[in-house]
Protein backbone atom coordinates (compact mmCIF):
# COMPACT_ATOMS: atom_id res chain seq x y z
CA UNK A 1 0.00 0.00 0.00
CA UNK A 2 1.27 3.62 -0.97
CA UNK A 3 1.83 5.90 2.46
CA UNK A 4 -1.08 8.50 2.93
CA UNK A 5 0.25 12.13 4.34
CA UNK A 6 -2.18 14.34 5.61
CA UNK A 7 -1.76 17.55 5.17
CA UNK A 8 -4.08 20.89 6.35
CA UNK A 9 -3.91 23.91 8.87
CA UNK A 10 -3.39 23.28 12.29
CA UNK A 11 -5.96 22.65 14.38
CA UNK A 12 -7.83 20.91 11.32
CA UNK A 13 -7.92 17.34 12.69
CA UNK A 14 -5.41 15.98 11.19
CA UNK A 15 -3.84 13.84 14.18
CA UNK A 16 -8.21 13.09 15.48
CA UNK A 17 -8.87 11.99 11.73
CA UNK A 18 -5.50 9.85 10.91
CA UNK A 19 -5.52 7.93 14.31
CA UNK A 20 -9.02 6.61 13.34
CA UNK A 21 -8.51 6.36 9.42
CA UNK A 22 -5.05 4.44 9.88
CA UNK A 23 -7.10 2.05 11.66
CA UNK A 24 -9.87 1.86 9.23
CA UNK A 25 -6.84 1.22 6.63
CA UNK A 26 -5.02 -1.26 8.43
CA UNK A 27 -1.50 0.91 8.51
CA UNK A 28 0.35 2.36 11.08
CA UNK A 29 -0.21 6.09 12.39
CA UNK A 30 2.93 8.61 12.97
CA UNK A 31 2.07 12.41 13.96
CA UNK A 32 5.01 13.69 12.53
CA UNK A 33 5.12 15.89 15.67
CA UNK A 34 4.97 13.43 18.23
CA UNK A 35 7.61 11.57 16.40
CA UNK A 36 9.59 14.68 16.67
CA UNK A 37 8.93 14.98 20.30
CA UNK A 38 10.15 11.71 20.70
CA UNK A 39 12.54 11.43 19.03
CA UNK A 40 14.12 14.70 20.24
CA UNK A 41 12.55 14.52 23.64
CA UNK A 42 11.36 17.55 23.53
CA UNK A 43 8.55 19.48 22.97
CA UNK A 44 7.72 20.98 19.67
CA UNK A 45 7.23 24.35 22.00
CA UNK A 46 10.80 23.66 23.47
CA UNK A 47 12.22 22.89 20.03
CA UNK A 48 10.68 26.35 18.89
CA UNK A 49 11.94 27.93 22.21
CA UNK A 50 15.52 26.83 21.70
CA UNK A 51 16.10 26.70 17.37
CA UNK A 52 13.22 29.11 16.45
CA UNK A 53 11.31 28.04 13.52
CA UNK A 54 13.83 28.10 10.69
CA UNK A 55 15.63 25.24 13.02
CA UNK A 56 12.11 23.41 14.14
CA UNK A 57 11.62 23.33 10.50
CA UNK A 58 15.23 21.83 9.13
CA UNK A 59 14.26 18.85 12.19
CA UNK A 60 10.98 18.58 10.00
CA UNK A 61 12.37 18.20 7.13
CA UNK A 62 14.66 15.34 8.51
CA UNK A 63 11.93 13.89 10.17
CA UNK A 64 9.78 13.96 7.45
CA UNK A 65 12.27 11.83 4.64
CA UNK A 66 13.17 9.31 7.43
CA UNK A 67 8.69 9.04 8.44
CA UNK A 68 8.10 8.99 4.68
CA UNK A 69 10.19 6.05 3.52
CA UNK A 70 7.72 3.61 5.86
CA UNK A 71 5.90 1.18 4.20
CA UNK A 72 2.08 0.91 5.10
CA UNK A 73 1.76 3.79 7.26
CA UNK A 74 -0.57 6.84 7.38
CA UNK A 75 1.23 10.15 8.67
CA UNK A 76 0.06 13.16 9.65
CA UNK A 77 2.12 16.25 8.98
CA UNK A 78 2.32 19.39 10.91
CA UNK A 79 0.14 22.56 9.56
CA UNK A 80 3.50 24.44 8.17
CA UNK A 81 5.08 20.56 6.84
CA UNK A 82 3.93 21.16 2.78
CA UNK A 83 5.50 25.06 3.03
CA UNK A 84 9.46 24.64 3.46
CA UNK A 85 11.89 23.29 1.44
CA UNK A 86 10.16 20.75 -1.10
CA UNK A 87 8.52 18.93 1.30
CA UNK A 88 5.14 18.70 -0.65
CA UNK A 89 6.44 17.16 -3.74
CA UNK A 90 8.54 15.04 -1.74
CA UNK A 91 4.94 13.80 -0.20
CA UNK A 92 3.41 13.70 -3.65
CA UNK A 93 6.07 11.30 -4.86
CA UNK A 94 5.97 9.67 -1.94
CA UNK A 95 2.33 8.60 -1.35
CA UNK A 96 -1.29 9.99 -1.37
CA UNK A 97 -1.61 13.39 0.23
CA UNK A 98 -5.13 14.65 1.30
CA UNK A 99 -5.52 18.46 2.59
CA UNK A 100 -8.29 18.55 5.22
CA UNK A 101 -9.25 21.76 4.47
CA UNK A 102 -11.78 24.18 6.86
CA UNK A 103 -13.06 27.32 6.42
CA UNK A 104 -11.02 30.52 9.05
CA UNK A 105 -14.22 30.47 11.19
CA UNK A 106 -14.00 26.68 12.42
CA UNK A 107 -10.01 26.75 12.94
CA UNK A 108 -10.78 30.09 15.10
CA UNK A 109 -12.88 28.06 16.87
CA UNK A 110 -11.01 25.34 17.64
CA UNK A 111 -7.71 26.71 17.50
CA UNK A 112 -8.99 29.62 20.38
CA UNK A 113 -9.19 26.13 22.96
CA UNK A 114 -6.19 25.35 22.17
CA UNK A 115 -3.75 28.05 21.56
CA UNK A 116 -1.61 28.05 24.46
CA UNK A 117 -0.22 24.47 23.11
CA UNK A 118 0.47 26.27 19.66
CA UNK A 119 4.00 28.00 19.57
CA UNK A 120 2.67 30.01 16.55
CA UNK A 121 -0.31 31.48 18.29
CA UNK A 122 0.27 31.42 21.98
CA UNK A 123 -0.64 34.97 23.31
CA UNK A 124 -2.94 35.91 20.53
CA UNK A 125 -6.83 37.63 21.08
CA UNK A 126 -9.83 36.19 19.71
CA UNK A 127 -9.88 38.68 16.74
CA UNK A 128 -5.99 38.52 16.46
CA UNK A 129 -6.15 34.47 16.16
CA UNK A 130 -9.01 34.92 13.16
CA UNK A 131 -6.82 37.36 11.38
CA UNK A 132 -3.10 35.67 11.80
CA UNK A 133 -5.50 32.33 10.85
CA UNK A 134 -6.87 34.13 7.53
CA UNK A 135 -3.35 35.36 6.23
CA UNK A 136 -1.93 32.44 7.08
CA UNK A 137 -3.79 30.10 5.37
CA UNK A 138 -3.71 32.17 2.09
CA UNK A 139 0.20 31.92 2.25
CA UNK A 140 -0.13 28.33 2.37
CA UNK A 141 -3.43 27.59 0.22
CA UNK A 142 -1.00 27.62 -2.78
CA UNK A 143 1.05 24.47 -1.12
CA UNK A 144 -1.79 22.24 0.31
CA UNK A 145 -3.64 22.66 -2.65
CA UNK A 146 -0.73 20.45 -4.69
CA UNK A 147 -2.48 17.67 -2.98
CA UNK A 148 -3.87 15.02 -4.52
CA UNK A 149 -7.03 14.78 -2.51
CA UNK A 150 -8.93 17.97 -1.15
CA UNK A 151 -11.81 17.03 1.73
CA UNK A 152 -13.87 20.46 2.62
CA UNK A 153 -14.25 19.88 6.63
CA UNK A 154 -17.83 21.45 7.37
CA UNK A 155 -17.37 20.51 11.15
CA UNK A 156 -15.31 18.44 13.22
CA UNK A 157 -17.15 18.95 16.35
CA UNK A 158 -18.98 15.81 17.85
CA UNK A 159 -17.30 11.99 17.36
CA UNK A 160 -20.23 11.65 14.81
CA UNK A 161 -19.06 14.57 12.57
CA UNK A 162 -14.85 12.93 12.98
CA UNK A 163 -16.66 8.99 12.31
CA UNK A 164 -18.35 10.63 9.10
CA UNK A 165 -14.72 12.62 7.73
CA UNK A 166 -12.92 9.57 8.76
CA UNK A 167 -15.55 7.20 5.90
CA UNK A 168 -15.49 9.74 3.53
CA UNK A 169 -11.54 10.23 3.33
CA UNK A 170 -11.19 6.44 3.12
CA UNK A 171 -13.89 6.20 0.10
CA UNK A 172 -11.62 8.72 -1.73
CA UNK A 173 -8.72 7.29 -0.96
CA UNK A 174 -9.82 4.12 -2.38
CA UNK A 175 -9.21 4.62 -6.32
CA UNK A 176 -5.49 5.73 -4.94
CA UNK A 177 -4.86 2.12 -2.80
Amino acid sequence: MKRVFLVGYMGVGKSTIGKLLSVELGVEFVDLDKYIEKRYRKSIKDIFDERGENGFRKIEYEMLREAGTFQNVLISTGGGTPCFYDNMNFMNQQGITVYIKASVEELTSRLLASKNERPLIQGKTPAELKEFISQHLTQRQCYYSKSQIIYENKQLITLVHVDETVRNIKELLQPYL
